[in-house]
């Protein structure tokens, strides 16, 4: 199994979808999609809300990974100990 599961998400612009074109200021408490011209001004938790199903999504993928990772070693680790009798 991995050690390590992390991940990162990218935030999309709800008009248009980017992931990537955004500016915003210091602090993120205003943000902007540079392709559409889209404005948050609530800024990044503005624009995390509005992704929330999306991060749903990833969160649920995450956990069909980790399940189908422990269960092969789960399945692994049976073999073994079955082999040794």
């Amino acid at each position: 199994m991995k050690s390590n599961y992390n991940k990162s998400i990218k935030l999309r612009c709800v008009v248009c979808g980017s992931d990537s074109d955004f500016e915003h200021n210091e602090d993120n408490s205003y943000v902007k999609c540079t392709r559409c011209n889209k404005e948050y001004l609530g800024g990044y938790d503005e624009l995390v809300e509005l992704n929330q199903e999306y991060i749903a999504a990833e969160v649920e993928g995450m956990k069909a990974e980790v399940a189908k990772d422990l269960e092969k070693d789960l399945n692994k680790s049976l073999r073994r100990t079955l082999r040794k009798r």
